[in-house]
């Protein structure tokens, strides 16, 4: 493996990536990444409504307008035997906007990354007396555009949902190549699923006020049995390796084959997630998630390892250390938390773990429009490592950092006059 850095058409450098849809993003701001990604109890930070895709019930707990917009960057190294390469990459991450209707709930929409696929790896192969290189690789991304509303019909209980639009390009490229001096053909096979489809997912959380400041919130968000549309292509072409290029590049000689391969329908796992959040006032919160997803029924491509059941547990919290202190690092928001995984593959027989450590801070900046608005800066860096390079497999070690905006504006205000 070689050492690179490079920002490409995708977010994800993970030999993981080439199984199911890829990697998956979950539907998580920084603020919440950053606790350990703890979702289905939030409905409240420092005592403020927040906007928490993860859980539509919460929707309903907005009092003011709520824009959110980030930043996403990775490191990666990955290790295989005595080799590493390392990697880096950063991408728009996040728009969502949250509508408060007063008794009649919340609205909510925006734009979100669903899942990436990045990966690469290849060797040389020997058929008597010549040597050439096979190579696999893969490239690009699905997004989620989303609206949602949620409603609390009685006090205490809240209930909400999404409407997802999930669309995207993801990228397969098989490739046979000689040397020049062979005076033979190079074959490169791409295929490319075109993944479009609707999805619904739902949530409901329960809270109550314990006194002292103090309020506890209990929270379930799932998604049905979901069905989206995959139209794959397939083009192959012949190129010879231009011999005055230092970079061995590739002159096009013809396409022996372009079209259709399939036209099928995939379902995406039916997911549950519990969760609950303690917290008091503007000074600190805690909470837990137990997430589970079940991808034994996602139809996996030929020569592809069937997918299984994920199981996923997240503990996190943040403090802030005197919201009436004059002291600016005394008001900042400081997130921790920690996330397990026990992931829907298996690879060489060996199931693929994925944890992480994750820490942040949130930083509030002046109020403006005479204490109607009110923005803070969320940074979240998720410190972890997925796979093992035992049983031949690879170890990745990965820092994810988001950056994200978050505005609070009060938009519809009746005024009054003397």
């Amino acid at each position: 493996m070689s050492k690179n850095a490079s920002a490409q058409t995708t977010t994800s450098h993970s030999p993981y990536s080439q199984f199911g849809l890829g990697q998956m993003r979950e539907d998580l701001l920084p603020q919440t990444r950053a606790m350990g990604g703890i979702a289905a109890g939030v409905r409240y930070q420092s005592g403020l409504s927040v906007l928490n895709v993860s859980n539509p019930a919460s929707y309903s707990a907005m009092t003011r307008t709520i824009l959110e917009a980030g930043l996403y960057a990775n490191g990666t190294q990955l290790s295989k035997g005595s080799a590493s390469d390392y990697t880096a990459d950063f991408a728009f991450s996040h728009f969502a906007l949250g509508i408060p209707l007063s008794k009649a709930g919340g609205l909510a929409f925006g734009l979100l990354p669903y899942s990436d696929v990045g990966y690469s790896s290849s060797g040389l192969r020997t058929i008597e007396p010549y040597t050439y290189r096979t190579s696999v690789s893969g490239e690009g991304g699905l997004n989620k555009a989303f609206a949602g509303y949620g409603i609390s019909p009685i006090k205490g209980l809240s209930v909400g949902a999404n409407v997802g639009f999930i669309f995207g390009n993801l990228k397969d490229i098989d490739a046979t190549e000689f040397a020049y001096s062979m005076n033979a053909y190079n074959t490169f096979q791409t295929d490319n699923r075109l993944i479009r489809g609707i999805t619904f997912d739902y949530g409901v959380q329960y809270f109550k006020a314990l006194g002292n400041k103090m309020n506890f919130t209990v929270g379930y968000s799932g998604s049905l049995n979901n069905t989206i549309n995959d139209y794959t292509t397939r083009v192959v072409t012949r190129s010879r390796t231009d011999p005055s290029s230092e970079v061995e590049e590739q002159v096009a000689i013809d396409t022996t084959f372009s079209g259709d391969i399939s036209t099928r329908k995939i379902n995406l796992p039916m997911k549950h997630n519990v969760g609950f959040t303690l917290s008091k006032g503007y000074n600190w919160m805690v909470g837990a998630d137990f997430k589970y997803a079940d991808w034994s029924g996602f139809q996996t491509r030929t020569d592809e390892p069937k997918l299984g059941k994920n199981y996923g547990v997240a503990i996190g919290g943040q403090i802030k250390p005197d919201p009436t202190s004059i002291r600016y690092m005394n008001q900042v928001d400081y997130r921790l938390g920690v996330r397990y995984n026990k992931t829907h593959l298996t690879v060489n027989n060996h199931r693929i773990d994925d944890m992480a450590i994750t820490v942040g801070m949130g930083f509030p900046l002046p109020e403006t429009n005479f204490g109607r608005t009110f923005s803070t800066i969320n940074v979240s860096a998720e410190f972890g490592q997925q796979g093992t390079m035992t049983n031949n497999l690879v170890r990745e070690r990965y820092i994810n950092i988001n950056l994200g905006f978050t505005i609070n504006d009060t938009w519809f205000m009746r005024r009054s006059y003397d």
